[in-house]
């Protein structure tokens, strides 16, 4: 599909209004850039708390203790960057039995996955190989081989920019499909997960709830045909291509998609935590057995780029500053990308791949499930503030606006006493 005119021209139309030079300056960082100064590549390997040991903030530390007692969290890992460089890296509490969480200590990241999926679909469009009004489906669609499944036109009425934004059309009435497996074992008569795609197949074939970019309504199952959009536009597993091409260039190394039982974590990533109080629940496979819900009560593989990846929070930082229009470090987009992605359109318009992107510049992503809660925010000063735990929260939507409101509170009392240093560098 070529690019619509306007497309073509809004490039052009952003240079001349000095659109382009406004975000280039997003962030206000040094007037001059320095030498450049080779980065740490391995950088879960490098990272310590001990490095992270700043005299004057351990106040800091008490608060965020204290948030964690409140919350009855195991362990949390908290990173800060400031014009693009990584200023503060803790892990906190516990990874697993005997083992402390570090900076560099992998966790699930839940719909954050989100915002690197976009990031993926953006790669492509520069690349030419897709556009946001790209169909989903149809003759021309990207996916036109689920064209025989479908019984409702509106499918074809998709585009890519839909799905980014949650205006696809889709319903969670009954559940979220990606969170009711067994449900749709059922309703399929499999005995095994349905595969990416047996369920599209069979998630097509319902009506939509209302017509795609009329509403918005948030859609794990749409964060997942664009990871299978990548997959079929590359030519490449959706994994091998995200690596290869979104987290490689951003210097990140150690981003993976996660498995679904204690058996599948990897050497250096935490162990998953329900409350205390938390009742076992059916495994998500059918099989019968009872379960922690943070290993096996969902398939977490399956969500793919709408939820599966962990990365450890100096490497998700280092991710955002690629893609944040700021100069320290070069961005894996170029200056488009980026203003397409953080444009607000309205309050009622998910901007794409982040959750929320204000008219100041503050760009915020969330994520969560059993076993973990994240957040990430942007701010316009410059700061970048992440953290993600490995426990899950006994309130879910109350934990992220506390989170949000400790961030606040440590950047109003901390944010000076931040050392002036790049954890990125040597």
């Amino acid at each position: 599909m070529k690019p619509s005119p306007f497309i073509r021209l809004l490039p052009l139309l952003l240079l001349l209004t000095g659109a382009g030079i406004v975000l280039l300056s997003h962030r206000p960082g040094p007037e001059a850039v320095p030498e450049p100064v080779p980065y740490v590549e391995f950088l879960n390997e490098t990272l310590t708390n001990d490095r992270s040991a700043v005299p004057g903030l351990d106040r800091m530390d008490h608060a965020v203790d204290s948030f964690m007692q409140f919350w009855s969290l195991r362990g949390v890992s908290l990173s800060i960057t400031r014009n693009d460089s990584l200023v503060y890296a803790k892990g906190y509490g516990i990874a697993d039995r005997g083992v402390p969480m570090t900076p560099g200590t992998l966790l699930r990241m839940a719909s954050v996955s989100k915002l690197l999926t976009a990031v993926g679909i953006m790669k492509l469009q520069e690349e030419g190989k897709l556009f946001l009004d790209t169909p989903v489906f149809g003759p021309y669609g990207v996916l036109s081989e689920y064209d025989p499944y479908i019984r409702d036109d509106n499918y074809y009425l998709i585009t890519v920019e839909h799905l980014l934004r949650h205006q696809g059309g889709f319903s969670t009435r009954g559940g979220d499909p990606m969170f009711t497996t067994a449900t749709v074992m059922r309703n399929m008569g499999l005995s095994a997960p349905p595969s990416q795609e047996e369920l599209t197949r069979y998630l097509v074939g319902r009506r939509l709830a209302f017509l795609p970019g009329s509403g918005q309504q948030y859609s794990n199952f749409g964060y997942l045909l664009l990871s299978m959009i990548i997959e079929k536009v590359s030519g490449r597993p959706y994994e091998d291509f995200m690596q290869a091409e979104v987290l490689g260039p951003a210097g990140c190394r150690d981003f993976h998609i996660g498995g679904n039982w204690y058996a599948d974590k990897r050497p250096n990533e935490t162990r998953y935590y329900m409350q205390p109080d938390a009742e076992p629940c059916p495994a998500f496979d059918g099989c019968g057995r009872m379960v922690e819900k943070c290993y096996g009560g969902n398939d977490i593989t399956t969500l793919s780029g709408a939820g599966a990846w962990i990365g450890s929070t100096p490497e998700l930082a280092r991710l955002v500053a690629s893609i944040d229009g700021h100069p320290g470090i070069p961005d894996i987009l170029d200056a488009f990308s980026v203003y397409q992605m953080t444009q607000r359109l309205s309050d009622d318009i998910y901007s794409l791949g982040w959750v929320d992107c204000t008219d100041e510049g503050e760009w915020t992503r969330t994520g969560s499930f059993s076993g973990t809660s994240a957040l990430v925010k942007v701010y316009p000063d410059g700061e970048t503030w992440i953290l993600i735990s490995n426990t899950s929260a006994w309130r879910g939507s109350r934990f992220t606006k506390d989170t949000a409101a400790l961030f606040k509170d440590l950047r109003r009392r901390f944010s000076t006493s931040l050392p002036a240093v790049d954890l990125f560098r040597p």
